[in-house]
């Protein structure tokens, strides 16, 4: 590369040491010819590689669903280095998103949330990385919410899950009554996605349709479930049938035969 001016006139010839960058610098004073004398000054600039070093990224960030995101990563490195982002929430694989500085998300889902990865190369040394988590809020949905059969004088459960962010809070109805721990024999708990109603003493008065209502600041969602009744002597369950509120996978048979005055009682278990 030649550059000129009307007071110097600079020469430079590129060249590589040991994975150095280097250049031959030529100043040559008026009227620019370089001979064997004071006229022409040489020295040699040499530019030594630079491991990656990020040097500016995006913070935690908390979004709405739907929303659009962007993500920034700068790094500084010689040679410049690749910068590329990578979603870490996703199955081994599947977590490429882009190679730029910038990372652009339009109208983001609940699965785009979590953890992405800034990686920084040159080749130079290891990889500078650092890591952004992106949170996505969501209204609640119900994922599982099932009916119970109870007999009279048993105790009964009525479970209901509900994903959302955040986390969604519970409220029990029967009709168009609230229900609270302590009246008419129920007890509330919610722990994190599920909450549950218990009757601790199932009466007739108990059975019928209950409502359970999710709530976040973004909206709710609701579910019918019903306590119906069941017999004790249809107590009888395969693999993974609810009784009494409690998953079972018992199988039992009480037989009882009459025959005039006289009787034979057989349970059989299998």
């Amino acid at each position: 590369m030649v550059g000129k001016s009307s007071h110097l006139n600079i020469i430079i010839e590129n060249n590589t040491y040991h994975k150095s960058i280097c250049a031959n610098i030529y100043v040559l004073i008026p009227p620019f010819e370089c001979k064997k004398s004071f006229s022409c000054i040489s020295f040699l600039l040499c530019f030594l590689p630079v491991p990656p070093q990020i040097m500016n990224i995006s913070s935690d960030i908390t979004v709405n669903e739907g929303s659009s995101v962007t993500l920034l990563c700068l790094a500084i490195g010689r040679p410049e280095p690749t910068v590329t982002w990578r979603h870490l929430s996703v199955k081994e694989g599947q977590g490429f998103v882009s190679e730029d500085e910038y990372l652009e998300i339009s109208d983001i889902k609940r699965d785009q949330s979590g953890e992405y990865e800034c990686s920084a190369l040159n080749d130079v040394a290891a990889p500078d990385v650092r890591k952004v988590k992106i949170t996505v809020n969501y209204p609640p949905y119900i994922s599982k919410a099932k009916n119970t059969g109870v007999s009279v004088g048993q105790k009964g459960i009525l479970s209901c899950e509900a994903s959302a962010v955040p986390m969604a809070e519970f409220q029990w109805f029967k009709e168009d009554t609230r229900l609270a721990t302590g009246l008419g024999g129920v007890r509330i708990e919610n722990k994190g996605r599920i909450s549950t109603l218990t009757f601790f003493n199932v009466s007739e008065k108990d059975y019928g349709n209950y409502t359970c209502v999710a709530t976040n600041k973004l909206g709710n969602t609701n579910a019918s479930i019903t306590l119906y009744e069941i017999s004790p002597s249809s107590a009888v369950a395969g693999p993974g049938a609810v009784i009494d509120g409690v998953n079972s996978a018992s199988r039992a048979l009480a037989c009882l035969w009459l025959s005039g005055t006289l009787f034979a009682h057989f349970f059989i278990k299998f």
